[in-house]
């Protein structure tokens, strides 16, 4: 019923409100004038419904037991590019864990900004704009862009004003923990200052260290394995589980292309039948991917240099690693021409390539083991089927790590210690590896499918609880000897190359690998195909390195905008030549 009170403000002014239940005629004016304007206002009315619903929608589907609503709850902020199974499996047993420990309740705050490139550009700018508030407010200095330009600069002269306030400084984002991605991002990061190996005193990395002597040790978790960081040494960053790279395939896609044999090593992605059918991720979206391409290049680096040692007398023995290093460089390029010419197309994620290979979009694609062996375990419990496979090539990955660091100004340094203690602890490495429903493994849908770091870790007792405790990295490692100063330095330009050789050249690309695949005789179309003059080893530490390493967006974008032209001009001369028969 219609209450009196609402007649007042919505009948005529110049009419008395009725009385309740007297003068009934006012009352069905009062109703028409309300089915009135409702006919009038009904397209706006349900605009406004809209707009509220959405605005306060989120409020009231929010669970009232929300940790993050407890205002008296400690917080530990932590950025990642891992997946939701990872956080959710880490949040809890941490939260369990702290709580048992002290009886507090805490909150677990995850940052997912993307992949670790996302997260490279978040922290940049997040960083600057604190160093900026600090340079300004607290030490009561102009900013310019030189100052902004050298605080997170590690090339800055060791006298630069600005890169010696803001590494003597505790400016903060926000953030306490950084975990998750590769050790060439955490080095960057440790390089430019904001990961620190403590936070106050007893704090970080380096207390862990201080507390659990034992652990940082080849016998539990080595400096270094087979060229790969697995810390840093000044107690900066550490890695947490092990990674690798590989091919994951789908064997009824394979038979139907007409490729009977599983996959073994890189160069069976450049398979012509597998035109339309690799999947692959944009390297400048995921450092991951770059990781594996750099893996492709040094295996054919190592082969060049290997090949040269067993031909005595044709260089000079101190030219043999030099020469065979800038022919390894040009093959890798090739090779990733090739594959790349039948890529499907470029991911901005690499956890969409082992999704679509699972369901047949894709024949094969280049991934992170766990993200294969996860996708292959899931198919498994699924249709208890194994179409799907997953190998590391052999002699063509290295074993790298997934590290965990600390920030500058981490606002709950405890909490934050506490976490990577946890996490590099028997416990933790436990739900890295254990099967899922086994004591102290993950609780919830699947395993992660990860490599516990901890040598120590692999005991039969152990073992016999894991995903892939068969795999024995450790065991393992010496099949691939990683040299960092090879392509360490060429980290970002193999990233800028494969998206100017490759990614924006994609259409063309693809074109001119169709019509060389259906030529009869095609040598001088293949040569121009592979036409690699404008991009060899020297020039590219020579000359495309620095200017990456400028920093200058300008110069970065005409640089990659004449090699773009370039290549797209050479596949489409190539795609002509083969057609002529050339």
């Amino acid at each position: 019923m219609i209450s009196d009170n609402l007649c007042i403000s919505l009948t005529v002014k110049s009419s008395p409100c009725p009385e309740s239940g007297s003068q009934h005629g006012y009352k069905t004016v009062f109703i028409m004038r309300i089915f009135t304007l409702i006919q009038l206002w009904r397209k706006e009315a349900a605009i406004v419904l809209a707009m509220l619903v959405t605005l306060i929608g989120p409020f009231l589907l929010k669970s009232s037991t929300d940790p993050v609503l407890d205002d008296n709850r400690r917080r530990l902020v932590i950025v990642t590019p891992h997946h939701e199974q990872i956080r959710e499996e880490f949040a809890e047993a941490f939260v369990q864990h702290w709580k048992q420990a002290t009886g507090q309740s805490i909150t677990i705050d995850w940052r997912v900004p993307g992949g670790t490139s996302e997260i490279a550009m978040m922290l940049k700018s997040e960083f600057a704009a604190a160093f900026e508030q600090h340079w300004t407010q607290t030490l009561h200095h102009p900013w310019s862009s030189a100052v902004a330009q050298a605080c997170l600069n590690p090339k800055a002269p060791a006298d630069d004003a600005a890169r010696a306030a803001f590494l003597n400084s505790e400016v903060s984002i926000g953030i306490d923990l950084f975990f998750g991605g590769g050790g060439f991002d955490f080095q960057m990061q440790a390089d430019a200052g904001t990961l620190v190996a403590n936070v106050g005193n007893g704090t970080g990395l380096r207390a862990i260290r201080e507390k659990q002597t034992d652990w940082f040790s080849d016998a539990v978790i080595p400096l270094k394995m087979s060229g790969e960081a697995f810390r840093d040494e000044q107690d900066r960053w550490c890695g947490t589980c092990l990674s690798s790279f590989g091919i994951v395939f789908n064997r009824d896609v394979l038979r139907r292309l007409g490729i009977e044999k599983d996959p073994e090593e890189w160069r069976d992605l450049a398979d012509p039948r597998l035109q339309g059918m690799v999947a692959l991720a944009d390297p400048g979206r995921s450092s991951s991917v770059t990781k594996a391409f750099e893996m492709l290049i040094q295996q054919e680096m190592q082969r060049n240099v290997a090949k040269l040692k067993a031909q005595p007398g044709t260089l000079k023995p101190e030219d043999v690693e030099s020469e065979g290093i800038r022919r390894g460089w040009l093959e890798g390029l090739m090779l990733i021409q090739r594959i790349s010419a039948n890529a499907r197309y470029f991911s901005d994620t690499s956890t969409k390539i082992p999704l679509d290979v699972m369901r047949g979009d894709a024949a094969a694609g280049m991934c992170i083991d766990f993200y294969g062996r996860s996708t292959e375990e899931f198919l498994r419990q699924t249709h208890g089927s194994s179409r799907l496979g997953f190998i590391m090539p052999v002699g063509g990955t290295s074993i790298s790590v997934d590290p965990i660091a600390m920030f500058r100004g981490a606002p709950e340094p405890e909490l934050a210690t506490a976490f990577m203690e946890f996490v590099l602890s028997e416990r933790g490495q436990k739900i890295w590896a254990f099967r899922s429903g086994t004591p102290g493994g993950p609780t919830k849908a699947g395993a992660l499918r990860r490599l516990p770091i901890r040598r120590d870790f692999y005991r039969p007792e152990l073992i016999q609880n894991m995903s892939d405790g068969l795999e024995m990295p450790y065991e393992k490692v010496g099949a691939f000897n990683y040299h960092p100063e090879w392509t360490g330095p060429a980290f970002s330009a193999i990233r800028f190359l494969i998206r100017v050789i490759c990614v924006d050249a994609h259409k063309e690309l693809q074109t001119a690998w169709k019509k060389l695949s259906k030529a009869s005789s095609s040598s001088h179309a293949t040569k121009v195909f592979h036409d690699l003059n404008r991009v060899q080893y020297d020039t590219m530490m020579g000359v495309i390195n620095p200017v990456l390493r400028s920093r200058n967006k300008i110069s970065e974008t005409q640089m990659a905008r004449e090699l773009g032209d370039s290549f797209r001009h050479n596949y489409e001369l190539a795609a002509e030549l083969a057609r002529r028969g050339h």
